[in-house]
């Protein structure tokens, strides 16, 4: 795991190589001059992840990443693990939710020891993004609040019957193989942040293998099974990162995240701030439903295992 100081030298350094230190989106804040602001929230109940542990530091690494790029691109970043913050009240302080979670946030015990979501927060956060709010996910947050008998004979199956926060970000976590280098496709080279970066892109990363997809999605990326290593990526073809309208929220959804050095990488961040601009409105991006057309096989399954 990176420390504080390395985390920023390596945010500065993606800066200034690839000109984020002036991001061309214009989102330090809406015409009325106020900045947006953004709650990161990093409960894991069964399993945390290194990017988001706080083990050796006051924040873990992927929290501060985001803290550093609000401070240099204008807008407010709140991080914590404390699911009672979800409150009608509190919800209606932030412009959007940024998730980096794992597992079921209802559990009182979490690997963080940090007090879990009640039904009625998470009720109110589920209706705060249907009725406006943003939405911004990483990596297990799609391996949260699993829809109703996910693991044993359904974990290989696309079930109709899906968790409500399922049916909002859009997909769900089967499992994962080694780490390893992959081909991310671009589906969208013209979604924000994503500008000029060409056709595809490789970086290494632990990559999820995903189900339970919303048919309305405008894919952004996709997953390049030819030649990775695991039986889990045995199979066509499928989306990592999409973005899709849930009601009046925007929703942004990507696999990637995993390694800490992910977190720092200039194409992984550029399409971060781009999804934050996009989640909190600043700017538009075209979101008509692709998914049949860059992923035609997404619904195959690869095949279980034990």
């Amino acid at each position: 795991m990176l420390n504080r100081r390395e985390l920023l030298a390596a945010t500065a350094a993606a800066a200034s190589t690839y000109g984020l230190g002036s991001f061309p989106l214009g989102w330090a804040a809406d015409k009325s001059g106020k900045k947006r602001r953004l709650l990161m929230f990093t409960r894991s109940q069964g399993y945390q992840h290194a990017s988001v542990s706080r083990e050796k530091s006051e924040y873990g690494p992927a929290e501060l990443v985001m803290m550093d790029l609000g401070q240099k691109h204008g807008f407010d970043v709140d991080a914590t693990k404390d699911g009672t913050i979800f409150t009608p009240e509190n919800i209606a302080n932030y412009d959007a939710f940024f998730f980096y979670t794992q597992g079921d946030l209802s559990q009182q015990k979490s690997r963080d020891n940090a007090p879990p979501v009640s039904a009625e927060g998470k009720a109110a956060f589920l209706k705060a993004i249907k009725e406006g709010k943003g939405f911004i996910a990483t990596h297990s947050s799609s391996d949260t609040y699993h829809s109703p008998d996910h693991y044993g004979k359904n974990q290989f199956v696309n079930q109709p019957n899906r968790d409500p926060y399922i049916q909002m970000i859009g997909g769900e976590f089967i499992k994962h193989g080694p780490q390893q280098v992959a081909t991310m496709k671009i589906a969208d080279n013209k979604f924000p942040g994503l500008d000029g970066r060409g056709s595809e892109f490789d970086i290494k990363d632990e990559w999820y293998s995903l189900k339970n997809f919303a048919e309305d999605m405008h894919v952004i990326l996709v997953q390049e099974t030819k030649g990775m290593r695991g039986s889990d990526y045995d199979r066509p073809n499928y989306p990592a990162t999409w973005a899709r309208m849930h009601g009046d929220g925007r929703v942004f959804y990507t696999s990637m995240g995993h390694r800490a050095d992910v977190w720092t990488n200039p194409i992984f961040q550029a399409l971060i701030l781009g999804a934050v601009s996009w989640a909190t409105g600043n700017v538009d991006a075209e979101l008509t439903p692709n998914i049949r057309e860059v992923a035609p096989k997404f619904a195959t399954m690869p095949p279980s295992r034990g």
